[in-house]
């Protein structure tokens, strides 16, 4: 039943993806790729969207990916089973282990994932690039996309360089999308 499976493979990404939403994109690809609930292509617009909606991104995509193979009954089971272990393990926290987190050797396990988790974060930034700028079989480039790519990339270098702070997301996120407006009609 598709409702299970939905449910229970959210709930396994929401219980090993340690560092957010950004840690958790590969995890979600592979679990939609493996069920073909999703190319590359629509995956890469799918990461794109939940950046772009207001909302954690990891329960955008949740929703949307529920909601398009199930309708809403599926963007429920989707969500919930996403949300369940964080829900779960914040509300142990708080009420059994406040004083946990201040622990010697939690905080040094934490620094310890901190350098994976950047390393899973900028390989899926790569792989995300790639994906909407190379074709999946390494024949053509859409040379468009690679100089929006790269034009945004400017805007950001220069505008930290000359303001000296960081570019506002919802700015960079209407500016690609005027480009993807002006250049995709």
């Amino acid at each position: 039943m598709i409702y299970v499976k939905l449910f229970f493979e959210f709930l396994k990404i929401g219980l090993f993806s340690f560092g957010g939403a950004y840690g958790a994109i590969p995890l979600i690809q592979e679990v939609v790729t493996r069920n073909n609930w999703a190319d590359a292509e629509m995956f890469a617009n799918l990461v794109a969207l939940s950046e772009a909606t207001p909302g954690p991104i990891m329960v955008n995509m949740s929703t949307y990916i529920g909601n398009r193979q199930a309708g809403f009954s599926g963007a429920v089971c989707s969500t919930a089973g996403v949300i369940f272990p964080s829900f779960i393990i914040i509300l142990i926290v708080t009420t059994l282990f406040r004083n946990f987190l201040k622990r010697r050797n939690v905080q040094a396990a934490l620094k310890g994932i901190k350098p994976c988790l950047m390393g899973i974060i900028l390989a899926t930034g790569i792989y995300m690039a790639a994906s909407v700028c190379i074709s999946e079989d390494f024949v053509s480039v859409d040379i468009l996309t690679c100089m929006i790519f790269l034009f945004l990339g400017a805007v950001i270098m220069l505008y930290r360089r000359f303001q000296k702070k960081e570019f506002p997301p919802i700015a960079l996120i209407l500016l690609a999308a005027v480009c993807g407006a002006v250049f995709y009609r």
